[in-house]
C-alpha cells in the first residue's frame, strides 16, 4: 500500500511573535519542521512526504529539511489558506496516486506513531479518519462584553487533530469540488470531506500531538525536548599563539588593552579567543578556526575574532548544545590583564550567552623563560564544558 504524507507548512504562524515562521523556529537540534518531517519519514508504512511551503521560504526550508530522508519528494509552493496550500499538494501527488493521503500540520511535531497507525487502520473501513481528543472541559458561550450566555453541553465533543488521513482519489476529488464550487471556508480536511459526504471516523488522538500556535507553546515545547533529551558531556581544549608586531594595543578576550605592541595575525589576533573558539570547535569534533576562517581568505584580513566564537556558538546550538562553563590561561610578561579581567569575563559571557561566573579567565608569566618570557607574544589556552544531546552510536 502506497502511503503518502502531506505536510502543510505554508502558514505564516503570526501569534508565535517570532523573526521566522514557526515551523522553522529551533526545537533542541532540530527545526519544528524537520522534526515533524522525520517523525513521518522514520514510520515503516509512509512511502512519500511531500512538504507544501509557502513561496517565500524556500531558504528556510533548504536551511531546515533534512534532504537525506529518501521518500522526502521536493516541496511544492502553497496557496493563499490552509485550504489552497493543502489541495495545491494534492493536485501534486495525483501524479503518484498514493493510495492513502496523511495530511499533518507541520507545526505538531510530537505527533507519534502510534495515532499515525490509528488513522491508517481506520481507512480499511472509512474515507478518511482523523485522531481527535474528547472534550474534558466544561464549555462556555460568550455573548457581547466578555460575559457567559451559556453552557455548551460537551457529550459528544472532541479536539481535532492531524494527520487526518483520507484515501486519496476521496479527498482529491472533495477538494476539487470545494474549490470549482468556489467555497473556501473549510478549517480542516475533515470538514471538507463531511461536506462531500465522505464517511470520516475519529480515532484516538495524543495529548501530547499538541499544535504549536502561540509563543507560550514555542517555550513549552522547547521545555519539553530539554526535559526528554538526554545530554552527555564533552570537553574540548584550544591553544593559540601571536607574536607581537609594531602597534599600540592588544585585543584579548574582545577586550582592547593598550600596550606598547599589538599582536600579529591576519585577523585581530585576539589569542584568547582564538584558542576559545578551538575548545567549542574540539567538544563538536568540527575542526579548528583555521579550517572556517583559513587565513589565506582576505575577507577575514583583520576580522573582530568574536565572529570566529559567534560562529562556533552557532554550530553548538545547532546540535542541540548549551555551554556549562569556559576557561582560559593567558601567558604573557606584559600586558599585566588584572585590571581588564572583569571587564574580558563580561564580554565573553555576551558573545556565548552564559552568565559571566561561567568564564573563568586567568594570567600568568612563564618567569622570563622562552619565547613569552622574552616578550616576542603572547599564548593562550582554553578549555570547554558543554553538553549535547546524547545519539545513538556515539558510544
Amino acid at each position: 500500500m502506497r502511503i503518502a504524507a502531506l505536510i502543510v507548512a505554508a502558514g505564516r504562524g503570526n501569534r508565535a511573535k517570532s523573526d521566522v515562521p514557526k515551523q522553522y523556529l529551533q526545537l533542541g537540534a532540530d527545526t519544528v519542521l524537520s522534526r515533524t518531517i522525520a517523525a513521518f519519514s522514520n514510520h515503516p508504512g509512509i512511502t512519500r512526504i511531500l512538504p507544501v511551503i509557502h513561496a517565500d521560504d524556500a531558504d528556510l526550508y533548504s536551511a531546515s529539511a533534512p534532504h537525506t530522508a529518501a521518500k522526502l519528494a521536493p516541496p511544492v509552493v502553497g496557496g493563499a489558506s490552509r485550504q489552497a496550500s493543502v489541495h495545491a499538494g494534492l493536485a501534486a501527488l495525483a501524479a503518484e496516486t498514493p493510495d492513502i493521503v496523511l495530511i499533518h500540520d507541520a507545526a505538531r511535531p510530537f505527533i507519534d506513531h502510534p495515532v499515525i497507525d490509528r488513522v491508517i487502520a481506520a481507512l480499511a473501513s472509512h474515507s478518511g479518519a482523523i485522531p481527535a481528543l474528547a472534550v474534558a472541559d466544561t464549555l462556555k458561550r460568550e455573548r457581547p462584553g466578555g460575559l457567559i450566555a451559556g453552557t455548551v453541553p460537551r457529550a459528544g465533543l472532541w479536539l481535532a487533530q492531524t494527520p487526518q488521513g483520507f484515501r486519496f482519489t476521496d479527498i482529491l476529488a472533495a477538494h476539487d469540488r470545494a474549490a470549482h464550487s468556489g467555497l473556501d471556508q473549510f478549517t480542516d480536511d475533515a470538514s471538507i470531506a463531511e461536506w462531500a459526504g465522505l464517511s470520516v471516523a475519529l480515532v484516538e488522538g495524543a495529548p501530547a500531538n499538541i499544535k504549536i500556535t502561540t509563543a507560550a507553546d514555542v517555550d513549552a515545547a522547547r521545555r519539553k525536548i530539554e526535559t526528554e533529551t538526554v545530554m552527555e558531556p564533552r570537553i574540548g581544549t584550544g591553544f593559540d599563539v601571536h607574536r607581537f608586531a609594531a602597534g599600540s594595543s592588544v585585543w584579548l578576550c574582545g577586550v582592547e588593552i593598550p600596550h606598547t605592541h599589538k599582536l600579529e595575525g591576519h585577523s585581530d589576533a585576539d589569542v584568547a579567543l582564538h584558542a576559545l573558539t578551538d575548545a567549542l570547535l574540539g567538544t563538536l569534533g568540527d575542526g579548528d578556526i583555521g579550517q572556517h576562517f583559513p587565513p589565506s581568505d582576505p575577507q577575514w584580513k583583520g576580522a573582530a575574532s568574536h565572529l570566529f566564537l559567534e560562529d562556533a556558538v552557532r554550530r553548538l546550538r545547532h546540535r542541540g548544545g548549551r555551554i556549562v562553563n569556559v576557561d582560559v590561561t593567558i601567558l604573557a610578561e606584559a600586558p599585566r590583564i588584572g585590571p581588564h579581567r572583569t571587564a574580558m569575563q563580561a564580554r565573553v559571557a555576551a558573545i556565548l550567552g552564559i552568565a559571566p561566573d561561567r568564564v573563568g579567565v586567568k594570567a600568568t608569566t612563564t618567569e622570563e623563560l622562552g619565547a613569552v618570557g622574552r616578550r616576542e607574544g603572547i599564548v593562550a589556552m582554553a578549555s570547554a564544558l558543554v553538553l549535547l544531546p546524547f545519539t545513538a552510536g556515539s558510544t
